[in-house]
């Protein structure tokens, strides 16, 4: 999405924002009135630059700083001639701090106010072009919306007008992106201070429509303070990963940029593997070649000649030497859950421990892998955790791995990631909107802003492990290489989406746009 270039690299869980906001105050000498006054300011002028006939706005407050926000919106509104109302979900004389401040700012200029229980739904229709914003939860939310908080955000879901978030839609968890049932679904959010991390993963995206980010003009030296905290994770897109991407040696030759196998393709999915295949040829591999069904052979040949077929019905003898000239193996694409599946991984990880080949390990390989795992047949302390393979599976695979629900992975898809590289090592990737990555024995984490709703279709998996593997086979480190593959991966992706839409797109739509990216021009 083009609005994510404009939002900061440095991502933060709200108990992390909160205390950005304290060293501002504190230790800076920024009034805290003042920060909200400033925050007001930017949610108003930015509501009036993205609706220009804003006649009539329509603010739903709640108890604390969030709804001091939102007071404020409202005395800025008033000031400039515009209706306004306010629907107050807490009795205002409980308010404290700054929040208060800011209410009897705007009593002193007589802003128009009214408790939830009084308020008529009926009013806002008398009024047009209307804008409503939401101040009435903030970053604080921890549990399920109820009562009539739940009953406000309803009703803001269910008008025509378009709706404001102040900071964070109501409802939406800012560290996990999860929904606590009832959430505002928000045209445009307005966020500040720092940029929240649940904002850009899981079903964060589904509310918070465009984003706008402002600092609030606090100094870079908050966020360099000494009590200042690290960011929890790093935003990615295509520009970051582009340095990855240099132009090639003019005395190159395909065994330079190295030799990806591909191990998959069992009865019924041998297009699993061949769209795996093409993928790391349209991605700059040197060699690509395929184990698969000798069957498939035929057809992958009639689609991608280049690529090289073993099938391991007539050709069992070449195995060994194929998986011995490999610069890295993607082990997963249609592998199926059969005993051939079982033994192709096997040989994959039997081939890595003799020549420390790095793996790719996708799709049904991960299942496989969890199951040796859960069977005893190998314990995830010892022998099974390695450092030099990336594995890539979307929650359903990655509660498998950990033995766990996907209600859980989902609850907390940045635990999640964690749990799956301290559990099985190596880089792990968590798919699903707002992709992440866990990198190293830090455990770094990356959170890629690329991609659409259009990527949810058979296949995108697949070409992302082929993708993922070419860039191994050409030299990049396999944190690299996963970073950049995915953001490759998602903005292709967005770049179909601008050609043609979201519905009807294929994996194979890619390939053009995966060309086009991997040759950055500098």
């Amino acid at each position: 999405m083009d609005f994510s270039t404009r939002l900061p690299r440095k991502l933060y869980r709200a108990d992390q924002i909160r205390k950005l906001d304290q060293i501002a105050i504190e230790e800076f000498g920024i009034s805290g009135f003042n920060l909200m006054h400033t925050a007001a300011t930017v949610a108003f002028n930015t509501l009036l630059e993205k609706w220009p006939q804003t006649r009539y706005v329509q603010i739903f407050a709640g108890s604390g700083n969030n709804a001091g926000d939102g007071y404020i919106v409202a005395g800025l509104a008033h000031d400039q001639g515009i209706g306004v109302e306010v629907i107050q979900l807490s009795d205002p004389q409980k308010l404290q701090g700054d929040a208060k401040k800011a209410w009897q700012w705007a009593q002193q200029r007589q802003v128009e106010m009214a408790g939830f229980s009084n308020f008529n739904p009926q009013r806002q229709t008398e009024h047009a072009n209307t804008v409503i914003v939401d101040a009435l939860l903030g970053t604080g939310l921890d549990r399920a919306v109820a009562g009539d908080y739940k009953s406000a955000i309803e009703y803001i879901n269910s008008t025509s007008s378009p709706v404001v978030a102040i900071d964070i839609p109501s409802g939406l968890s800012a560290d996990t992106g999860q929904s606590f049932g009832t959430t505002v679904i928000a045209d445009l959010t307005i966020t500040f201070i720092a940029m929240k991390q649940g904002m850009l993963t899981n079903e964060g995206r589904d509310f918070v429509g465009e984003i706008i980010y402002h600092d609030l003009d606090v100094p870079k030296e908050v966020f360099q303070a000494d009590s200042a905290p690290l960011p929890s994770a790093t935003r990615i897109d295509i520009n970051y990963i582009s340095h990855n991407l240099r132009p090639r040696a003019r005395s190159s030759h395909k065994g330079t940029h190295g030799h990806v196998l591909i191990m998959g393709g069992d009865y019924s999915y041998g297009g699993a593997v061949i769209m795996a295949a093409e993928a790391a040829q349209r991605s700059g591999a040197g060699l690509v070649s395929v184990i698969t069904r000798s069957t498939h052979r035929s057809a992958m040949l009639a689609r991608r000649p280049e690529i090289m077929v073993v099938g391991t019905e007539d050709e069992s003898p070449q195995l060994d030497s194929v998986l011995s000239k490999a610069s890295v193996i993607v082990i997963g694409p249609g592998l199926g859950r059969s005993m051939w599946g079982r033994e192709l991984l096997q040989q994959a990880l039997s081939t890595q421990m003799a020549n420390k080949t790095p793996l790719v390990i996708d799709a049904d390989a991960l299942h496989l892998l969890a199951g040796k795992n859960h069977q005893g047949q190998t314990s995830a302390g010892s022998n099974i955790k390695r450092d030099n393979w990336i594995l890539t599976p979307h929650p359903g695979e990655a509660a498998a791995l950990l033995n766990c629900s996907i209600a859980e992975i989902q609850a907390d898809r940045f635990l999640a990631v964690r749990n799956l590289n301290k559990t099985w090592g190596g880089v792990c990737l968590l798919k699903g909107s707002g992709s992440l990555i866990c990198a190293d024995q830090q455990q770094s984490l990356f959170l890629s802003s690329e991609g659409n709703a259009g990527m949810a279709s058979g296949g995108m998996g697949d070409v992302l492990s082929g993708l993922v593997a070419s860039l191994v086979a050409q030299g990049l480190s396999l944190e690299q290489s996963l970073c950049s593959a995915v953001c490759i991966h998602g903005e292709a992706a967005d770049l179909s989406m601008e050609a043609n839409g979201q519905r009807g797109m294929v994996a194979t739509d890619l390939f053009p746009y995966i060309r086009q990216l991997v040759n950055p021009v500098f």
